[in-house]
């Protein structure tokens, strides 16, 4: 009887490249209680906190960014890869290890001074959670937190969002890449 979300993941060597270990999720969403126990954790430090919109990261954070919203009664808001949104949107650019990626938002997904909670799966090196808070507060939000079940944090993704003044919140981390 397992109460610890790290006892739900599986650890999967040399994927996608050969010396990654990927920390896989699903294995946390296909068991009824482990999903339960995530989503809990990740809201208890909000419960009681005006919390208007949770905003998920494409592709995991949108599974986790609407279980959460629902058990907080509030709207969901997706943060997809470029090209995936029908309508006008806004856009933000960020690097990856190689390279550069892009995500955008819905320019009506949120209202000037709605407090946003930034919900995904994992926080490395924090690019992505960076260019969707960037997202939110161009659009005239305020990010409240940012939540995630795991953390590297030997890739810095945490350093860079707290120095950018954002909380975060991981429920679990992993040492190395």
């Amino acid at each position: 009887m397992s109460l610890n979300v790290k006892d739900y993941i599986r650890s999967i060597a040399d994927f996608p490249h050969e010396g990654i270990i990927f920390r896989d999720v699903t294995t946390l969403f296909a068991d009824a209680r482990g999903f339960r126990i995530a989503i809990d954790q990740l809201l208890a430090p909000y419960a009681g906190a005006r919390i208007d919109k949770v905003a998920g990261l494409e592709a995991r954070g949108f599974i986790l960014g609407g279980a959460v919203a629902h058990q907080l009664s509030t709207g969901f808001v997706p943060i997809r890869k470029k090209g995936k949104l029908p309508g006008a949107v806004i856009s933000q650019a960020y690097q990856l290890e190689y390279g550069e990626a892009v995500v955008e938002i819905h320019d009506d997904a949120l209202k000037p001074g709605e407090r946003v909670l930034i919900v995904d799966d994992l926080l490395a090196t924090g690019g992505t959670a960076a260019a969707g808070i960037s997202l939110c507060e161009r659009l005239g939000a305020k990010v409240v937190g940012c939540a995630f079940v795991i953390d590297l944090p030997d890739l810095g993704g945490r350093r860079l969002l707290e120095g950018l003044g954002h909380e975060v919140h991981a429920l679990t981390a992993f040492e190395g890449a």
